[in-house]
């Protein structure tokens, strides 16, 4: 018990060094955490795939659509439980800036049991059914623009030109954090029904497949025999699983994504910079100390307790404070970003993990800043301790 009271007094002997140092760290921390939770953010929409769901697309690229007729010979392939498709819509709400969320016409028929983590009450899933110009819109969306259901909306097809009318009919919530609820669906239907009166050349297409399988540990084997089962036909198709699929778009950013991991490890080596620069400066100031109370009898073990446990209350104290003032800074990042933050991550939260990591990195730079002053305290002889002044 002295020796942590000899701890608490010895940090607050400099106050204001100490202060500034926690401060300090409370900062770096704080960055650190934003940076992961923005690399978390970016990999979300992995966690929220399912193991059991493969994407069936065009071989060359998903420019290029695929047959809606290709749906039953998938249904037929040995694994598949069952077939869904989509298509990329690309419509204008108002203008291009208030446009960035993601536009599906899906087919309604069994997109819900394909998807459960998108929860619909059932009251607005019968609605959604019936009427040909529905949609669902997900809850981050519909609180972007306030849109409630039985709102009729305006869309101008970029990728299918011409005016669209949707009545919102539906709301959805995640069924996990990971879930993205910013995306906007509607019927399939209703697109292809258009296109066969104004571009009937470009109907009876889809953009992707979705599909289910019996077990994921044959995802691999179902994948290979969908691709065979086109192969030198027009549209060749290339099937990989969900997480694959979604892997395959974040690895565009790759390069972004490495560069925001360098600069997460430099922020913790300006931490360990900064509090191994306090605690020299400690140690160097304390050798007389140290001298005399190795005189008294106190051994090695006790400074290396009395170095090791100031170090560790430093960066503890600004690991917490860090880790605290991360979420309004996450909170501010989101108000910053506005419009475009669905449209980028559709999911963002601090996780328990960033949490965890940036405790960590506080207790490793706390014991890493002590490890050069407890070595040359223990080192240090007697008489040169003594020697020392100031």
């Amino acid at each position: 018990m002295e020796l942590f009271r000899l701890i608490l007094k010895n940090t607050m002997r400099h106050p204001l060094r100490s202060i500034l140092t926690v401060f300090g760290i409370a900062i770096a921390i704080s960055a650190f955490g934003l940076i992961r939770t923005v690399i978390g953010a970016w990999y979300s929409g992995v966690e929220a795939s399912a193991p059991n769901r493969l994407i069936t697309r065009n071989a060359v690229s998903l420019g290029f659509s695929l047959p809606v007729a290709y749906r039953e010979a998938i249904r037929g392939i040995p694994g598949v439980v069952d077939v869904t498709y989509a298509h990329w819509f690309g419509g204008i709400y108002i203008d291009e800036k208030h446009s960035q969320f993601p536009q599906f016409a899906v087919d309604t028929t069994n997109f819900s049991e394909m998807y459960p983590e998108f929860k619909l009450p059932p009251e607005q899933k019968a609605v959604f059914k019936q009427q040909r110009n529905a949609a669902v819109v997900g809850r981050k969306l519909a609180e972007r623009f306030n849109w409630k259901v039985g709102d009729v909306i305006q869309m101008r097809g970029m990728i299918f030109p011409g005016d669209w009318e949707f009545t919102i009919r539906g709301i959805y919530t995640g069924a996990q954090k990971s879930t993205d609820e910013t995306q906007f669906i509607f019927h399939y239907q209703y697109l292809d029904e258009k296109l066969k009166q104004t571009e009937p050349w470009r109907a009876g297409n889809v953009g992707w497949y979705v599909v289910k399988v019996k077990d994921p540990r044959q995802a691999a084997e179902v994948a290979e025999a969908i691709d065979l089962r086109f192969k030198n036909s027009l549209a060749e198709t290339l099937t990989e699983t969900e997480r694959a699929f979604v892997l395959g778009f974040i690895s565009m950013s790759e390069t972004i994504l490495v560069a925001l991991r360098i600069i997460s490890l430099v922020i913790i080596g300006v931490i360990l910079l900064v509090l191994s620069n306090t605690m020299a400066m400690t140690a160097r100031e304390r050798l007389s100390e140290y001298a005399v109370l190795k005189t008294l009898g106190f051994g090695a073990r006790h400074l290396v307790f009395l170095i090791v446990g100031e170090s560790l209350l430093i960066a503890a104290t600004g690991g917490l404070v860090g880790i605290l003032i991360t979420y309004p800074a996450a909170k501010g990042f989101e108000r910053a970003m506005g419009d475009a933050m669905g449209a980028i991550f559709p999911a963002f939260d601090v996780a328990t993990t960033t949490q965890i990591l940036c405790a960590l990195m506080a207790v490793a730079v706390g014991l890493a800043a002590s490890a050069f002053p407890t070595w040359r305290a223990v080192q240090v002889r007697i008489v040169d301790g003594l020697r020392r002044v100031g």
